[in-house]
């Protein structure tokens, strides 16, 4: 039966658990193409899931499959749990799935509660209570990567990485990232770690362009005025082999139909030409802008419609197709704007 995911369903010994084979991060290391499982399991509130809400993420991870897709990224709080916990479910009701499919997870952000406003959690001892749940909800007795989910000021990093390798020890979590952190914040908790930090996901797209904007506004009044991003990060992960995976690469779909600026009616009108010529979708256009980065990113594609999947299957199959100049020209079209 269906359960309330904000209940707990046990530890990673629970009965239905689903034992894990094969060596991860090596998958994460590899994929082209990540499926980012936020959309699963039904509403934000705290009602449970139902049969449609687990037939739907079966769906979904038929889709993906069938796309070249086997890194699953979730987090604790998608759907208050429900996203891990449909996810689970599937699991359990389909022998051999788990051997298919490389999990990813995340923890370190508390969603609101009561009159609490939500806030950053990386103390060791909530660190491993979550990934406890995280292992119940998914009913595996492994977890192939583990992030954190966003920097918390009050963390000390001589603790998150206690945590970390008491869990690797214990053989619960086979690799580690971070997500949303910069070159800096990696390092202060590298440099507490026996083995290297794996991944870092950060929003990235042809939309959100500040992560590339970094690297050729150094020296102009324009990079105070628009670009936040942190300089140095995106050299420091290709530099320390720290694989980048991009959330919300396909921007809401701002390129592929939901246009909303001239810059972008432009840009999606160069989009669907390039993908005309090359015989794919658009969507794989904008993922492949992406995945041109010598920097290897990986998009963490997060819609929940099996079609919409299915239409970036070239990104998860083949080698990005886009030329110099025609990355160049997605950029500056985007852009609205020459370089400086």
């Amino acid at each position: 039966m269906p359960q309330d995911a904000g209940a707990a369903q046990g530890a990673h010994a629970t009965q239905g658990t689903v034992t894990a084979r094969g060596a991860a991060p090596d998958g994460v290391d590899t994929a082209r193409v990540v499926y980012g499982c936020m959309a699963l399991g039904g509403g934000w509130g705290p009602e449970p899931y139902g049969p449609a809400d687990i037939d739907q993420a079966e769906a979904v991870i038929e889709a993906a499959l069938e796309s070249g897709i086997s890194v699953f990224d979730h987090a604790d709080i998608y759907r208050r749990g429900k996203a891990e916990a449909v996810f689970g479910e599937v699991l359990s009701r389909t022998p051999g799935l788990r051997e298919r499919v490389t999990l990813q997870t995340k923890c370190g952000i508390r969603l609101a509660e009561g009159d609490r406003p939500g806030r950053y959690d990386l103390r060791g001892t909530a660190i491993l209570q979550r990934v406890e749940e995280s292992l119940g909800r998914l009913r595996t007795d492994v977890i192939d990567v583990l992030l954190l989910h966003r920097p918390d000021p009050l963390a000390d990093p001589r603790e998150v990485a206690a945590a970390l390798t008491s869990l690797r020890r214990q053989g619960l979590v086979r690799g580690f990232g971070v997500s949303n952190m910069n070159a800096a914040q990696i390092a202060a908790l590298q440099a507490h770690l026996d083995f290297p930090l794996a991944v870092n996901q950060l929003e990235m797209s042809l939309d959100r362009r500040d992560w590339v904007e970094d690297g050729v506004l150094v020296n102009t009044a324009a990079a105070a005025a628009a670009n936040g991003f942190p300089t140095g990060t995106i050299e420091y992960c290709l530099a320390h082999d720290v694989r980048l995976q991009a959330w919300g690469p396909l921007a809401q779909g701002r390129f592929t139909g939901r246009e909303e600026t001239g810059e972008q009616h432009a840009t999606a009108r160069l989009v669907r030409s390039l993908a005309g010529a090359k015989g794919t979708t658009p969507e794989t256009i904008v993922l492949w802008w992406l995945q041109r980065h010598p920097a290897r990113i990986a998009p963490v594609v997060g819609t929940g419609r099996p079609e919409r999947i299915r239409a970036c299957r070239d990104a998860a199959l083949r080698d990005p197709d886009l030329t110099h100049d025609e990355w160049y020209d997605l950029w500056l079209t985007a852009r609205g704007g020459p370089l400086p």
